[in-house]
């Protein structure tokens, strides 16, 4: 299996190669060069079957031979054994024929978890074998952050580094991030939204010397790793609810689509999803582009649904990709035009594509509050606010005749003071997943500077002690 970059300017990778890498030279997405394809057989074959096995069964085409199978499974068993639910990502029945699927049984309570955990294996496996070491720098609106420094705290030959907009993430998703107490991994606390963070993590991979002299690799969900494990919970939820006889729609609160996204890689290896509807809070730049077109960025909305208090939403340029039948010279044209001018307009063949399996809708501050507690009211269930999004865009889009699955990410307690407000209940964590606050953080406040970031990441990255004051005195940094 070959990867190729969105926008077409960079060499085409190995599995190995793109994983490691993560965004590509030319500031695309890397994506395979065709689908695999599982047929009704095999896709029939996964029912009831064990987390591992159907992870196994949808990742290993994406591996391509490049690791081999006895491996990939030991990796894939070890990954989900941290996981405290035997299910994995287990399914709750809300109405008849609507469901949550509960992403947050890891170790961080966040959906990222189940992408994350396998990820810093895979890497760490293929830097092993090399001899080779990297750095990781990412930006997180909240759970990336927590979910990956905690994967990767023990990886040798990785440093991990980690920005979030200062005080616009949860006390208990702060405290993931600053109470690691791994010297490998660092929580930067920066000025600025999450697109900010976001776009100084892409302008520290178009610095060369930089990225080069510290080996940059991301694990943003812009890492096509990232992707390929996300898919496998559509698999394991469809195939319960019958599959492939039956379709199945799926509603994703959604941030940097790369989530919604890896539902879409489900449909193109074949497995019945109806529709894939796209959830947002008030920074509702996804919904607006479904609905005329025009993707015109605004400015970031702080809410109580952190995780989608975006307007640059990354893995979107994947499926640009797709619906421009893979033409790069469009992507890199639409790309240039958001950079430049922050919007672009979608030519009309380009939505229709995409409206033949998205939807998409929003939801206001006040509603989201309103459907936590109405959730709890009507059904018994405490809901964190970003599914609790979900769950209210999925009323709008459910079909009688096709099951609903709504996407759950988090568990409440990563949110409390949101929860409170709609129920005046506290959301507390279960005993594995909690971070006392006592313990104690390690945390680094930083401007939202490029330079003074850079320079912190080569004073404290293993792979580039004793070349700071080269670097500086050649005015890298």
């Amino acid at each position: 299996m070959r990867y190729l970059s969105t926008r077409g300017q960079a060499a085409a990778l190995s599995f190995k190669e793109a994983l490691l890498v993560g965004l590509a030279s030319d500031g695309g997405l890397y994506v395979p060069e065709a689908w695999p394809h599982l047929s009704s057989d095999e896709i029939r074959a996964l029912r009831g079957k064990p987390y591992p096995e159907v992870a196994f069964a949808v990742m290993s085409p994406f591996v391509g031979g490049e690791i081999e199978d006895a491996t990939l499974r030991n990796m894939i068993e070890e990954a989900y054994a941290t996981f405290h639910h035997p299910a994995v990502t287990p399914l709750v029945q809300m109405g008849p024929n609507d469901w949550l699927l509960e992403l947050f049984h890891g170790p961080t309570l966040a959906f990222k978890d189940v992408a994350m955990q396998i990820l810093a294996r895979l890497m760490d496996h293929v830097l092993t074998e090399r001899g080779e070491r990297l750095t990781i720098v990412g930006a997180t609106s909240g759970d990336t952050g927590g979910a990956a420094l905690e994967a990767f705290k023990t990886c040798d030959g990785i440093d991990t580094f980690f920005m979030f907009p200062n005080g616009k993430v949860s006390d208990f998703q702060r405290r993931q991030m600053t109470t690691v107490g791994a010297d490998n991994c660092h929580a930067l606390a920066l000025d600025g939204s999450f697109d900010d963070c976001q776009s100084m993590v892409k302008e520290m991979f178009g610095h060369q010397a930089f990225a080069s002299r510290v080996r940059l690799s991301a694990v943003n969900s812009i890492n096509w790793g990232r992707v390929m494990a996300q898919v496998v919970y559509y698999f394991t939820a469809a195939t319960a609810l019958g599959a492939p006889e039956q379709k199945v729609s799926f509603t994703v609160p959604t941030g940097n689509f790369g989530d919604i996204y890896a539902g879409y890689v489900a449909k193109q290896m074949g497995l019945p999803i109806d529709r894939l509807v796209i959830a947002t809070n008030e920074n509702d730049i996804l919904a607006r582009t479904l609905a005329t077109g025009d993707h015109k960025l605004g400015t970031v909305k702080p809410t109580i649904t952190p995780s989608m208090d975006i307007q640059i939403s990354s893995n979107f340029e994947r499926l640009l990709f797709e619906a421009a039948g893979r033409d790069s010279n469009v992507v890199r044209e639409l790309m240039a035009a958001l950079k430049d001018n922050r919007n672009y307009k979608l030519p009309d063949e380009m939505l229709s594509f995409i409206r033949e399996s998205f939807d998409a809708g929003a939801v206001s501050e006040v509603e989201t509050l309103e459907e936590v507690g109405r959730i709890r009211r009507d059904t018994g269930y405490l809901a964190d606010p970003h599914t609790a999004v979900a769950v209210k865009v999925a009323q709008d889009h459910a079909d009688a005749d096709v099951p609903m699955v709504t996407l759950s990410t988090a568990h409440p307690a990563k949110f409390p003071d949101a929860v409170f407000d709609a129920t005046q209940e506290k959301a507390l964590p279960p005993a594995w997943g909690d971070v006392p606050a006592e313990r104690t953080e390690s945390l680094t406040k930083l401007a939202g500077d490029r330079t003074q970031v850079e320079e912190f990441i080569l004073k404290h990255a293993r792979l580039a002690r004793g070349s700071f004051q080269s670097l500086t005195s050649e005015g890298v940094t």
